[in-house]
């Protein structure tokens, strides 16, 4: 069995509003020293097969439901579990 951990988030070139309004909040309680933030989705998964059909299972999921390929980008990792 396999854990997978995905992330997704916004490509750079897409603005996040949530994390416009996070760093916003962030600067008015005084955390000035923040240039940069960014949100996205997690999600853990575990898999009963080998690594290699893990894998290309994983990279099926992303592109067809956990993210927005339009819009967003994605890395996992597999582990052994």
């Amino acid at each position: 069995m396999y854990r997978a951990k995905v992330y997704v988030t916004y490509k750079d070139s897409i603005l996040d509003p949530q994390a416009e309004a996070v760093k916003t909040a962030l600067h008015q309680l005084d955390f000035t020293e923040l240039q940069q933030l960014t949100c996205g989705k997690y999600f853990e998964l575990v898999l009963a097969t080998s690594k290699e059909k893990a894998a290309v299972a994983v990279e099926q999921m992303c592109q067809k439901l956990l993210a927005n390929v339009n819009m967003e980008s994605y890395r996992y990792e597999l582990e052994a579990c």
